[in-house]
């Protein structure tokens, strides 16, 4: 009886643990996740209403379709059955528009990271866990329905460069439009004094990981004598291991 009654206890428990987790992965696959921005990059949160999610959702579908230059907020609003008007009491400008999309993936690569080396002490490990998911920020959110993170990476290799690489960054800069970006740059950078505390370049290799990390996918798909990565199933994978040696040899890590 005594048997009996432990090896229920034991198994109550292990079901317990299950469901417990179960749950948790649950909570985190089908929530909805809405990132705190910078309010200067619009006049109202689009995270807030259906109609800016809709035309957040479709912004990033339209950009991808026709690219950043041919964009408007004319053909945004036909494409969701608005008006114009509508569109600019959220944005000024379809540039702050961009800023707002790549402020929000870049939320989301830091999330994801921080997601994903919860728990792990070996600090290697979290820099490849980082550099991966630097790589295949793709994993889609069945909660944000409004969002196919799959095409904003798209987007972000396409035309991200575009939301900084401009006139007026220094004065963007000034009122944090950019804080996301630094956000998940300094995550990883601090992931990479965990590999080597002596190492002097940290926010650097950072920022450069995630820049070649888009910039290598552009240059294979388009001008791939650019680029030692070649097109195809194999290139994420490839561009992870490329910039793991990279990052390895200078941090005096194995590769």
């Amino acid at each position: 009886m005594t048997v009996i009654l432990s090896y229920n206890i034991v198994w109550l428990t292990k079901f317990i643990v299950f469901v417990t987790l179960m749950t948790f992965l649950l909570y985190y696959c089908i929530m909805e996740i809405r990132f705190d921005l910078c309010k200067s990059l619009c006049h109202r949160d689009p995270q807030e209403t259906e109609l800016g999610k809709k035309m957040i959702e479709n912004s990033i579908v339209l950009i991808d379709e026709i690219g950043f230059e041919a964009f408007t907020f004319k053909k945004l609003a036909q494409r969701i059955g608005s008006t114009e008007k509508s569109i600019y009491r959220y944005f000024e400008n379809k540039h702050l528009l961009l800023v707002f999309l790549t402020s929000w993936y870049w939320e989301w690569v830091r999330y994801l990271i921080e997601i994903n080396i919860k728990n792990i002490e070996s600090a290697p490990k979290k820099l490849k866990i980082a550099i991966a998911n630097l790589v295949e920020a793709t994993a889609e959110n069945p909660g944000n329905k409004y969002i196919n993170e799959n095409l904003l990476h798209r987007l972000v290799i396409q035309e991200g460069g575009k939301a900084y690489h401009i006139t007026a960054v220094d004065d963007e800069n000034k009122v944090g439009m950019y804080l996301s970006y630094k956000k998940l740059v300094k995550l990883v950078a601090d992931i990479i004094l965990e590999v080597n505390p002596k190492f002097k370049y940290s926010s650097s290799l950072s920022s450069n990981l995630f820049e070649m990390a888009n910039n290598q996918v552009f240059f294979a798909e388009h001008i791939p004598q650019l680029s030692s990565i070649a097109s195809g199933k194999k290139m994420n994978q490839d561009l992870i291991d490329m910039l793991w040696h990279f990052s390895g040899k200078i941090l005096n890590q194995e590769v």
